[in-house]
C-alpha cells in the first residue's frame, strides 16, 4: 500500500472533453477539499454544449481500474458518476462489493446538461439491482429521480416522498436535488434515516454552470472521507457549488472553479 498525505478518493466517471463535467469536474473538487484523486475513467466523450460522441470502456477494463487503485491505495470514499452502459454498471458493482468500499456515492448521470444520453436505458433497471443497495448517497436530480420512480416530481411539496421512496430502493440517505424546479429557489431534499433536512438556495442561472451535479457528489464524497457528518457534507458541498456558480457571472469565467 502506498502511503498518501491525504485521504484517497476515487471517481469512477466519464471523461468530459470540454473540462466542465465528469472526471474533470470531480478531480477540481478533490483538489478543493484537499483529499487525494484516484479514477476509473468509463467513457470518453466530445462535448462541449452537447455531447457529439462518446465512447463506453468495456467492464474489465473499467474493473482492472478499480482493482489497480484498491491495490495500491486504502480508498476513503468512492463516487460513480456516468458508467454509460449496463454491463459497466455490473462491473462496478462487482468491483465494490468484492472490495468492500464505502462509503460510496451513486450519482446517476443520465443525460448530459447540453443535451445527450449518457446510459443506456436498461442501465436504470440495473443500476437500482447493482449499486444502489447499501450506498451511502443516491443522488438524482428530478428527471433522474423521475426515470428511476416511474412517476412526476411537479412541486417542492413532492420532493420528501420521493425522497423517502428513492432511499427505499437501498441507498441509506437519498438526496433530490431541486434545481429543476420552477421558481426562483432551487432546493435540496435529503432523507436519512426516516428524518428530512432541506438545504436552500437560490436558482443561479449561469448558462455556463456545467457539471454542477458532478462536483456536488464529489464535494460530498471527499467530505465524507475527511470524516465529516453526511448533514453537513451535503450543506458545505452545497455552499461549495453555489459559490462556485457565482464565481462564473464574473466577466471572462469559464468552468466551475476550485
Amino acid at each position: 500500500m502506498v502511503t498518501r498525505p491525504w485521504p484517497v478518493v476515487l471517481t469512477i466517471a466519464g471523461s468530459d472533453s470540454s473540462g466542465g463535467a465528469g472526471i474533470q469536474a470531480d478531480l477540481r473538487t478533490f483538489a478543493a477539499f484537499g483529499v487525494w484523486a484516484t479514477v476509473a475513467v468509463t467513457a470518453v466523450t466530445a462535448q462541449n454544449e452537447g455531447v457529439r460522441a462518446a465512447e463506453v470502456m468495456s467492464p474489465d477494463l473499467v474493473a482492472a481500474q478499480i482493482d489497480s487503485v484498491v491495490a495500491a491505495d486504502r480508498v476513503a470514499a468512492v463516487k460513480t458518476g456516468m458508467l454509460g452502459r449496463a454491463g459497466v454498471v455490473e462491473a462496478v458493482g462487482r468491483a465494490i462489493r468484492r472490495h468492500d468500499l464505502r462509503p460510496v456515492v451513486v450519482d446517476p448521470v443520465l443525460s448530459a446538461s447540453g443535451g445527450g444520453v449518457l446510459l443506456e436505458p436498461d442501465g436504470v433497471s440495473v443500476m437500482k439491482q447493482a449499486l444502489l443497495e447499501g450506498c451511502a448517497l443516491f443522488t438524482p436530480n428530478i428527471p433522474e429521480a423521475e426515470a428511476f420512480l416511474g412517476s412526476r416530481i411537479l412541486s417542492r411539496a413532492d420532493m420528501p416522498e420521493a425522497a423517502r421512496a428513492l432511499a427505499g430502493m437501498g441507498p441509506e440517505a437519498a438526496l433530490l436535488k431541486g434545481g429543476h424546479l420552477s421558481g426562483s429557489e432551487a432546493p435540496d431534499c435529503l432523507w436519512e434515516s426516516g428524518r428530512i433536512t432541506w438545504f436552500e438556495g437560490h436558482r443561479l442561472d449561469v448558462a455556463r454552470a456545467h457539471g454542477t451535479g458532478c462536483a456536488l457528489s464529489a464535494a460530498i464524497t471527499a467530505q465524507l472521507a475527511l470524516g465529516m457528518p453526511l448533514v453537513e457534507a451535503c450543506r458545505g458541498a452545497k455552499e461549495y457549488v453555489s459559490t462556485a456558480i457565482q464565481a462564473l457571472q464574473r466577466p471572462g469565467a469559464e468552468g466551475l472553479p476550485t
